[in-house]
């Protein structure tokens, strides 16, 4: 079992830029493959970036991948994920979330582990 803690989230103004942070716990003796999610008030989940265990594969929605970086320091047990120019539309809850078998996927069904979520609101 692993536990997920995301941070960073707050206000910021549009054009602006957050760093999130998702910290892992518990069975970390070999590193997780680790995505990020958003979801906003009445919207689906969606998909917004990717990383593998080693963090030498990486897949970043197309909506944000001339804005978003994501990232991971294994000795810290942390994955992050670096966002600019914030759009007021993509305020949202942001999660991390962990698949089990360490494949890369856009579907919140293929993610075992979750992160309670952490706050983005983005002002105009």
């Amino acid at each position: 079992q692993v536990q997920l803690v995301e941070s960073g989230g707050g206000v910021v103004q549009a054009g602006g830029s957050l760093r999130l942070s998702c910290t892992a716990s518990g069975r970390t003796s070999s590193a997780y493959a680790m995505g990020w999610f958003r979801q906003a008030p009445g919207k689906e989940r969606e998909f917004v970036a990717f990383i593998d265990r080693t963090g030498g594969s990486t897949y970043i929605a197309y909506a944000v991948k001339d804005r978003f970086t994501i990232s991971r320091d294994n000795a810290k047990n942390t994955v992050y994920l670096q966002m600019n120019s914030l759009k007021t539309e993509e305020a949202a809850v942001y999660y991390c979330a962990a698949p089990q078998d360490g494949v890369y996927g856009r579907d919140p069904m293929e993610y075992d582990y979750w992160g309670a979520g952490t706050q983005v609101t983005v002002s105009s």
